[in-house]
């Protein structure tokens, strides 16, 4: 957890009770005015509504294309798989501190950036090394069974090391991944969080992000802040 200003950030992970109990906890007890949320709009809906259509739609092709309905689903059913493995649902410390900010009447924000844009903008910078890169890690890791990190609780959030040695691995292994999944998501977070604490200055503003990422975004926001002279 990071604090600045009336901005507080959680870091979490999407398949850990931890994350859960945590959003629970801290929402339930500061009563914040704000609860902004790692997701889009479409996300939200789909997480909130267990009874939402999850299957392929026309739609859904039109946007991202074949290549991102693929990659889309595959991350779906590995984040599904985790999630069964240890009890607990994908995003469910998301849906979590959405419950919980109804109980305080805090509102919601949803802060990160349309999953369509995040795919098509994948597809646009992954570049052909990486793709080989990428089959060459999962050959190395599935039937060689070798590891590039060390193994971790996943009933838990990851120690802060470790994350950064995984952030610091996807970046120079595959930038154009980490530009798309890690770098654009974060600076369209930062601008968001940056205009509510602007906008509303004397409100407490709890926002939930993954983990690893909230000194990048009290980064960013500094450099928001430094730019408009504040």
């Amino acid at each position: 957890m990071l604090i600045f200003k009336n901005l507080t950030l959680i870091g979490t992970s999407h398949v850990a009770i931890e994350s859960v109990r945590q959003a629970e906890d801290i929402i339930l007890s500061e009563k914040p005015k704000f609860v902004a949320l790692e997701l889009d709009r479409g996300r939200f809906m789909a997480l909130m509504d267990e009874k939402a259509k999850k299957g392929i739609s026309f739609r859904m092709i039109r946007d991202v294309g074949i290549k991102g309905v693929i990659f889309g689903s595959l991350g779906a059913w590995v984040e599904k798989k985790i999630g069964k493995a240890v009890g607990v649902a994908p995003g469910s410390e998301m849906k979590a501190a959405a419950i919980s900010a109804a109980k305080v009447k805090a509102t919601i924000a949803l802060i990160d950036q349309d999953i369509r844009v995040t795919i098509k903008h994948l597809f646009k910078y992954l570049t052909w090394k990486e793709k080989w890169r990428f089959i060459a890690d999962i050959f190395k890791g599935v039937v060689l069974g070798k590891r590039e990190v060390e193994e971790f609780d996943l009933r838990k959030v990851p120690p802060e090391e470790l994350i950064e040695k995984l952030l610091k691995h996807t970046k120079s292994r595959y930038p154009g991944f980490y530009r798309a999944l890690v770098e654009e998501r974060n600076e369209h977070m930062a601008k968001n969080l940056y205009k509510m604490m602007n906008n509303y200055k004397d409100d407490r503003i709890i926002a939930l992000v993954g983990a690893g990422h909230e000194k990048e975004m009290v980064r960013l926001i500094r450099a928001l802040e430094k730019k408009d002279g504040i």
